[in-house]
């Protein structure tokens, strides 16, 4: 049995296109496991949507989108690395848009394929990737070998002046070389601001505010697979934990494979975060670690660490559920995978 994305598909796809309607310049990030509804699902929203660009992260991700439907360009954003072979091979596709992050790369890409579409990213504090501004001028020198699409930043999540820091990189930028200016992580507000005082083409690349915008068009649950009474001290699951108390063992679908209770680390920024953390630890470390699963009214104890495909939870008492019943399941889709979506 299988944990199922229930899809209310018309008000997603209002919400999407209103997206696109308020934001001109919008465009659509298609990565990883598709912000849980699949990289070809989203590549056939993107062209449902009507958008001209779709930017994906990887350039293995380039094949995905295009299966799902998507025509348009798409922009890669892991810059170009030589070692890369698929990312070598698509600087020949004209539809496809290579960010290159390296003053010495871009040089390379210009000598392998002269006439490449790049844009060239500028280092942000994040400090991941980028072209510092001090080596701005050096790229002017190499432009002429590729077809220039523009700069782009990539700001950090909690940037403390992200509006200033865009405006700031931007600008130093185009004054070397007047081109449209792509960007990450800078909200709607913001966007439209910076629009108003570069006189260039802007771009605003978004993905989990997009398609992870509208919480009620969706709902993830699983399956009631079987149930196991049991008492007090008894021993029970992988490894033979010992019952605190009398109830049931619920086995729910969906474990490890598909992402439950996968959660990405956090960077404990404040106090009270790390607090939670060390509590959150504290708990799992004595076996109470709360699962994900809605059974009855209430979220309930993990019996063990989840399965690869199944689930161990605990339901106290006398008892509430049957076998075939679905359940609410709490997913992060940025890192889950589900075994099917319905439309509502």
């Amino acid at each position: 049995m299988s944990l199922t994305l229930h899809l209310d598909l018309q008000p997603w796809r209002e919400h999407l296109d209103a997206t696109r309607d308020a934001i001109p310049g919008l465009v659509p990030v298609a990565k990883g496991n598709g912000y849980g509804y699949g990289l070809q699902r989203l590549g056939a929203e993107a062209e449902r949507m009507g958008v001209p660009v779709l930017a994906v992260g990887t350039s293995q991700e380039v094949a995905a989108v295009r299966e799902g439907g998507w025509e348009g360009d798409v922009v890669v954003l892991t810059p170009w690395s030589r070692h890369d072979e698929v990312a070598t091979g698509l600087l020949a596709d004209d539809r496809v848009i290579t960010t290159v992050a390296r003053v010495d790369d871009l040089a390379e890409v210009g000598r392998l394929r002269p006439g490449a579409r790049v844009i060239v990213e500028l280092l942000t504090s994040m400090k991941r990737h980028g072209v510092s501004v001090d080596d701005v001028t050096r790229v002017r020198g190499l432009l002429e070998q590729v077809c220039f699409e523009g700069w782009t930043i990539h700001l950090p999540m909690k940037a403390a002046d992200p509006l200033g820091e865009a405006h700031a990189l931007a600008a130093a930028a185009i004054v070397e070389v007047e081109a449209p200016v792509w960007l990450s992580h800078l909200s709607p507000a913001d966007f439209a601001t910076l629009t108003s005082r570069l006189p260039v083409v802007t771009h605003l690349r978004m993905g989990t505010k997009l398609w992870l915008g509208a919480p009620k068009t969706r709902r993830v649950t699983a399956r009631v697979l079987d149930l196991h009474p049991v008492k007090r001290g008894e021993k029970v699951g992988y490894w033979q934990h010992r019952m605190r108390s009398e109830g049931w063992v619920v086995v729910v679908s969906g474990g490890t494979a598909n992402g439950v209770a996968l959660t990405a680390p956090t960077s404990g920024a404040t106090l009270k975060q790390r607090l939670v953390t060390a509590a959150s630890g504290a708990m799992d470390a004595t076996g109470f670690a709360l699962s994900p699963y809605t059974i009855a009214g209430k979220k309930r104890m993990f019996v063990e660490p989840p399965h690869m495909q199944s689930s161990l939870v605990f339901l106290p008492g006398a008892g509430s559920v049957a076998i075939g019943d679905e359940v609410p399941v709490e997913l992060r889709l940025t890192t889950a995978t589900v075994d099917r979506i319905i439309e509502h």
